[in-house]
């Protein structure tokens, strides 16, 4: 191993899917495995919030509504229809590994008969009359589930807590130590009896950002949950004294440094049950959100707001049950599996098998070719995850490009996935010569899709052929050379997309964007090339501008989008998804020209937690 290491530094090389075999392994990274395998969880937001379909917790600390009248929805919380092995089998269907649910939010309220100090619970406090945490842990448990319990730190309704709404405190902490000590005794004792009543696998806490580390004696909470369970997994919110990062809603634009982390997302805008709130995301960008974060070596935590009478919208179970099926079809290219190639390697999405012999491609449309660069070692076989009668051949070019076609695939209608198998674990060059093409090659080059292709690939890296060629800026009267074999439909294709080709310059940086793109000179229009048939909306994200309008090139249409994920107060931008009409879609390849309200602004900085609500 060694050697081969050393070899591959002169070589310039990079073994992208090669791990290091340490003799034994750091305690952490014991506990840590089962976290990293799953890579699907699913985040359970109940409480009496849901009873009338309002913001958990923060309603009342916003002054949306007052506190009493907030606890009054005690009174309606009757988990009426709540059927707990319904959710646990929901949950495994979908391919979910483990669940993290909400015992007691911001708001105080329990959902186990708490004995910790002036608790306020649903067992004892709720028309409901009963513990609804027990019986879904002992389902969890049964089903081989791994457990989460979130847990927040903060209790606005708690007689010894500081803070009571934005704009009223109880006291001051450092003129009443005393009462804070009571209140970090009395949310010790609740985490004692989570521990030692459910013993659970993962601690999700929240609303750390309202105290210090110290303040919450974070130290000593953690000694406590760790006599209880030595491996217990806790996420990143106890004030730095967690395992692993939780991004909240904007989906990373490139991974997060942290080793393992997870992204909590909502399938729609809120955590809770809101009946009001139909800003569903599709089933198919729900998809294709799991196979981003799996590319990126994390985990997607994916949230539903069971009803108060214990029942599980349908559009949530809708959701989960098509994840269901693409996660029981595409297993192995999901759980065990590690961060992918960088881009200039593959462009798109991709992952590494747990033995690193192969590599996963993640299709998010439907087209007749994919390109992979700087492979030093050819693969022994390409295959379709999940269909063994699919028909895959590959060929290389340059020596090192490896084209894979796939003109004979029957595509998946989410995310199709390509498993490229080794006898050894792949190499791919770090600084691999780029494809070498003059624009004559290209231009007599007889498949007009691998010559689009080809042009917008050395576009995106910043190389224009079409500079001083010839090209005009509306694609009429152009002087470009031609042969005896000039390939007319590729001129005619140069031509209708004159506009994204015409003195622009390098796209967009990794991981805003799963496929090839362009800037204009003035940097205010964004190009997009898409490959083939996308199979939903076309997806982009970090980008901080607003947009003006956008388009489809060469042909005038102006198409519709829409921005989820964006929190009016926060300022990580939303993701921004483009309805591309299958009858616009160019044969050959589709470009969609984005006009921004200034020159563009993105948006690469570290994805976090929520901590204002208003």
């Amino acid at each position: 191993m060694k050697n081969r290491r050393i070899q591959a530094f002169f070589l310039g090389l990079l073994s992208i899917s090669c791990t290091l075999q340490a003799q034994t392994k750091p305690a952490t990274d014991t506990k840590m495995e089962w976290f990293k395998n799953a890579k699907l969880g699913i985040f359970i937001h109940w409480g009496i919030y849901s009873v009338d379909g309002i913001s958990e917790s923060w309603s009342f600390f916003n002054n949306y509504i007052n506190h009493e009248n907030y606890m009054k929805q005690l009174n309606g919380f009757s988990a009426s229809q709540y059927r707990p092995n319904e959710w646990t089998n929901l949950i495994k269907e979908s391919g979910a590994q483990y669940a993290v649910i909400t015992t007691k939010h911001h708001d105080g309220v329990a959902l186990w008969n708490s004995k910790a100090e002036k608790s306020i619970t649903i067992p004892a406090h709720s028309l409901a009359k009963k513990d609804v945490m027990t019986p879904f842990v002992n389902s969890l448990k049964k089903s081989g589930l791994k457990t989460g319990l979130y847990f927040s730190l903060p209790d606005w309704s708690h007689p010894y807590y500081d803070n009571n709404t934005r704009t009223k405190k109880r006291y001051d902490l450092k003129n009443d130590p005393d009462r804070w000590q009571q209140f970090v005794t009395y949310y010790q004792t609740q985490l004692g009896e989570l521990s030692s009543q459910y013993n659970p696998d993962l601690l999700w806490f929240d609303g750390d950002w309202e105290h210090t580390p110290e303040e919450w004696k974070a130290t000593q909470t953690l000694d406590l949950l760790k006599k209880y369970n030595p491996d217990i997994i806790v996420n990143s919110r106890l004030n730095k004294h967690g395992d692993y990062d939780t991004p909240e809603q904007g989906i990373p634009v490139v991974s997060p440094q942290q080793k393992y982390w997870e992204l909590c997302y909502t399938m729609n805008d809120s955590w809770g049950y809101q009946p009001d709130d139909e800003n569903y995301k599709t089933p198919n960008m729900i998809v294709r959100t799991l196979a981003d974060v799996i590319s990126m070596g994390g985990n997607l935590l994916l949230d539903i707001g069971p009803k108060s009478d214990g029942t599980i919208p349908e559009k949530q179970a809708e959701i989960l049950r098509n994840l269901g099926r693409w996660t029981s079809k595409n297993k192995e290219a999901i759980y065990g599996t590690s961060q992918g190639l960088p881009f200039e390697n593959f462009k798109g999405k991709s992952s590494f098998s747990g033995t690193g012999k192969s590599v996963f491609l993640y299709l998010e449309e439907a087209k007749d070719f994919v390109k992979v660069y700087g492979l030093n070692n050819k693969p022994d076989a390409v295959r379709i995850v999940g269909d063994d009668h699919a028909q895959v051949n590959f060929s290389f070019t340059h020596d090192k490009t490896m084209t894979i076609d796939l003109s004979n695939v029957k595509f998946d209608q989410d995310v199709t996935t390509v498993e490229l198998v080794f006898k050894e674990k792949p190499l791919f060059l770090k600084n691999f010569p780029t494809d070498s093409y003059s624009l004559t090659d290209i231009l007599e080059q007889k498949n007009t899709k691998m010559a689009a292709y080809d042009l917008a690939s050395l576009l995106y890296s910043g190389n224009n052929l079409l500079n001083g060629s010839g090209l005009t800026s509306d694609g009429q009267d152009m002087k470009i050379s031609k042969t005896s074999k000039t390939n007319l439909e590729t001129l005619q294709w140069v031509s209708k997309h004159a506009e994204a080709l015409y003195e622009t310059g390098k796209g967009l940086p990794e991981g805003h964007y799963s496929g090839m793109s362009t800037l204009s000179k003035d940097r205010q229009t964004v190009y997009l090339f898409v490959e083939g048939t996308p199979t939903g909306t076309v997806a982009l994200k970090g980008v901080k501008n607003g947009i003006a309008r956008i388009r489809i090139v060469g042909e005038g249409s102006i198409i519709s989008h829409k921005i989820y994920n964006k929190l009016y107060w926060s300022n990580t931008p939303g993701i921004i998804y483009i309805d591309l009409p299958k009858n616009r879609i160019d044969k050959n390849m589709t470009v969609i020209a984005i006009l921004l309200d200034k020159p563009l602004d993105l948006y690469n900085e570290k994805v976090g937690a929520i901590e204002n609500n208003l």
